[in-house]
């Protein structure tokens, strides 16, 4: 491979770069609406300990083998399983990584643009425009659907055709800090309000009797979701990564940037819950489980904002709804940036050509699914909740079996130098071929047949 071809095709202009992007791929809406109601009904800070274990048990080594598939080869989730081997059923893991990517983006864009129409929905609110405010927060209106996703596609191809170092590194490098910014301003806030302290409470309170073995599996799902592994999206960031850079330490700290930010985010949204009880809303289900998902943040987190009227309610309201937008858009990227790169490398485009054709192409899928949500939670299952696990099941596999773990180990030894030798070493040859394959199988059986 030629330097001209590695330059070509683009390359991080520093470590900070990458890793901001790659946290920033991992970072997500489900951090946000999912996270913290799972560590507030499963034990507290006893689940946020387990999941941090369970991180870097599951998450890490499998995002360690990704990134090490992708700088060896400096080529696109296909084009490095054929590069690694001669047999030509083994691309087909990356195809199925490319195919997840596409149809997790096409659902994906119609959540996103629901946090865009929010921030308008909280602007007419403000403006006493209450007709203008239920239409446009209807997340069943295909026409509102479809606009609001063609202009978070549009977000996404700006920055994806700017490149790796002038598009997606510069981007992820203002989006992320700003993120932060907001999220920590905001926990701030929500943490001197009445009822605060007692979400605060139910989210970092330890409660080890109800971990189980059940429990702890689930953790292990939610690890391995959390960190977009499976898809090819941190093999596709790894082909552009420096030989120098030490591949175990950049996973490391993007492993703690993800739970350091979902993390965060349960310090907003907890007390953020029960202050909203406080006002007077409901944040507990018929079944009395509390709410989460789509419903905590489009329904209960809304008439919070609503009822604390004002400027200041404003603030807050396009506040969070612009901080849940940077985390989706962190996101598209990199959704968008495994098939991208795919055609580039395996068609011969640039690219230009091939953000505005993929990008289209799949913008089209989701004008389907923007006038029929119904669809989002059947994608989500095939290609996310058992296309992911599917996903990294065969890059495990494929890693300790068909390329082995001591190539691997090769790779990283030129920013790692000596890690062959290492405990490190030893413990992830363990985990990425018996550890880790068997406990994403597992996760993957439940899902099928016990959810």
């Amino acid at each position: 491979m030629s330097a001209l071809e590695s330059n070509t095709r683009g390359a991080w202009n520093s470590k900070l770069g990458f890793i901001l992007a790659a946290a920033g791929s991992a970072v997500g809406l489900g951090n946000i609406w999912r996270f913290p109601t799972e560590v507030a009904s499963n034990g507290g800070a006893a689940f946020l300990i387990i999941y941090l274990l369970c991180c870097f048990l599951v998450g890490f080594p499998v995002m360690m083998a990704e990134l090490s598939i992708g700088r060896r080869t400096r080529k696109n989730p296909v084009g490095a399983f054929r590069a690694l081997s001669d047999n030509k059923l083994y691309p087909l893991i990356g195809m199925w990584g490319v195919l997840c990517g596409v149809m997790i983006l096409s659902f994906y864009l119609v959540v996103a643009g629901w946090t865009v129409s929010y921030i308008f929905e909280e602007l007419f609110f403000f403006m006493g425009m209450p007709e203008w405010s239920t239409y446009i927060a209807d997340t069943g209106n295909g026409v509102i659907n479809a606009v609001f996703a063609v202009l978070f596609m549009g977000a996404t191809i700006s920055i994806v055709v700017g490149g790796v170092s002038e598009g997606i590194e510069r981007a992820t490098k203002l989006l992320m800090p700003l993120l932060i910014l907001i999220l920590v301003g905001m926990i701030i806030y929500s943490l001197t309000q009445p009822g605060s302290g007692v979400g605060l409470s139910e989210y970092l309170n330890p409660d080890f009797s109800q971990i189980t073995p059940g429990l702890v599996f689930a953790a292990m799902g939610q690890a391995f979701f959390s960190l977009s592994l499976g898809m090819g999206a941190l093999i596709t960031y790894g082909s552009y990564l420096d030989r120098k850079e030490n591949i175990p330490e950049a996973a490391a700290y993007v492993t703690f940037a993800d739970v350091g930010i979902a993390f965060l985010a349960g310090l907003l949204i907890m007390p953020a819950m029960y202050m909203a009880q406080a006002k007077g809303v409901p944040i507990f289900d018929e079944s009395g489980n509390l709410i989460a998902g789509v419903a905590l943040i489009f329904q209960v987190l809304p008439e919070l904002f609503h009822s604390m009227g004002g400027m200041l309610g404003l603030f807050f309201g396009v506040m969070f709804f612009a901080l849940l937008s940077m985390a989706a858009l962190t996101s598209t990227i990199s959704l968008l940036e495994v098939p991208v790169s795919y055609a580039i490398d395996e068609h011969k485009i640039t690219r230009k050509k091939a953000s505005f054709v993929v990008g289209g192409s799949i913008l089209i899928i989701s004008l389907i699914i923007s006038f029929n949500t119904s669809l989002i939670g059947t994608i989500d299952l095939i290609f996310s909740q058992v296309g992911l696990p599917l996903g990294g099941i065969l890059i495990c596999l494929f890693l300790g079996y068909v390329w082995k773990t001591e190539n691997a180990l090769e790779e990283m030894d030129s920013g790692y130098p000596g890690i062959g030798n290492s405990l490190l070493a030893k413990v992830w040859r363990f985990l990425i071929m018996i550890f880790c394959p068997l406990v994403i199988l597992y996760n993957l059986l439940s899902t099928l047949f016990f959810d």
